[in-house]
């Protein structure tokens, strides 16, 4: 008998806690939202963050407030929500890096794979080659044997270690089988500064970072890593038009939050960053930044769950064959 009751006891709880989660989840959200963003703000990262929090915040009724946690390649940022409170009110919005950094850093603090559960891909932004407005090369493959001939003066910007524009530059040095000085800053806004300046040569970036400075011909475009051309920007060939045979890199942005959040609330995340995504003025946005938004069957978790997974296993060869690791 006593062993019954205790089990009695157990189902009830079991129940009553079950109760309490959908209740949650059903009146959720009913305070502001903190949105994670584990790079600088400014950067190209945190200005797409910005553009689909205003808009989810609409829908949802409750404002997502973005809070920058750079460093470590984004993985401060990362953990930071991977032991936050899986309620629904800390979520995390996180570039291509979260998929690279499960073999960049061989001692992480989480488990990648283990430690979020997913609301929905947002964004694919393409990558551009640039270099400051001076550089001597005129087109892609003269910028290829421009830096082959001398390998040892060329510089190579990126944002830190794990950033976009290092994987992207990573690449690009594996591309052309030449190894290249890099010279990494903390975040990409002072790495754009020292190409204006021409403090360095070149760089491999998003294009929510370089659109502007291109049509401004504050740098020199050599090439897109999209697919196609980019209507934004129509006059830059893609890379592999450009001579680059197979050079596609596009920095893919996703929602998560703290594993064990409610299914429902990680729904009705998804559900209002899917309105974001039809949000006339972020399409927009997007569009003037040389992006667009994830379709509908896109931005849900199981798209971010196989497209993450999938990441991993793509790039783990890439990083572990250039040998370069963050810690």
């Amino acid at each position: 008998m006593k062993i019954l009751k205790a089990m009695l006891g157990l189902t009830a709880v079991a129940a009553v806690s079950l109760l309490a989660s959908v209740a949650s989840a059903q009146t959720y959200p009913e305070r502001t939202i903190t949105m994670v963003v584990p790079f600088a703000a400014g950067g190209p990262t945190d200005t797409v963050a910005r553009l689909v929090a205003e808009s989810m915040s609409k829908d949802l009724g409750q404002q997502i407030v973005v809070e920058n946690v750079g460093g470590a390649g984004g993985t401060l940022g990362a953990g930071r929500v991977a032991n936050a409170d899986p309620d629904g009110y800390t979520i995390l919005l996180h570039h291509i890096g979260m998929a690279t950094s499960a073999t960049l850093y061989r001692k992480l603090a989480y488990d990648t794979l283990g430690a979020f559960d997913y609301v929905g891909l947002v964004t694919e932004v393409p990558m551009t080659i640039v270099a400051r407005k001076d550089f001597e090369p005129t087109d892609l493959k003269g910028l290829i044997d421009y830096v082959k001939a001398n390998k040892d003066k060329v510089t190579v910007a990126n944002a830190g270690i794990g950033a976009a524009s290092h994987l992207c530059g990573m690449m690009f040095m594996s591309a052309i089988q030449t190894q290249l000085t890099t010279v990494p800053y903390k975040g990409t806004g002072p790495a754009m500064t020292d190409l204006l300046g021409g403090q360095v040569d070149i760089m491999c970036d998003q294009t929510t970072n370089t659109t502007k400075q291109i049509q401004g011909g504050t740098i020199k475009a050599y090439a897109v890593t999209s697919p196609k051309r980019l209507d934004v920007m129509k006059g830059i060939p893609t890379a592999v038009e450009a001579g680059l045979p197979g050079f596609e890199v596009g920095i893919w942005h996703g929602i998560y939050s703290p594993k064990g959040t409610p299914a429902e609330i990680n729904e009705r995340l998804s559900k209002s960053l899917q309105v974001a995504l039809k949000d006339p003025n972020v399409g927009a946005r997007f569009a003037e930044l040389g992006t667009a938004p994830s379709s509908a069957a896109d931005a849900t978790p199981t798209a971010l769950k196989a497209k993450l997974e999938s990441e991993i296993a793509r790039w783990k060869p890439v990083i572990e064959a250039a040998g370069e690791y963050a810690d």
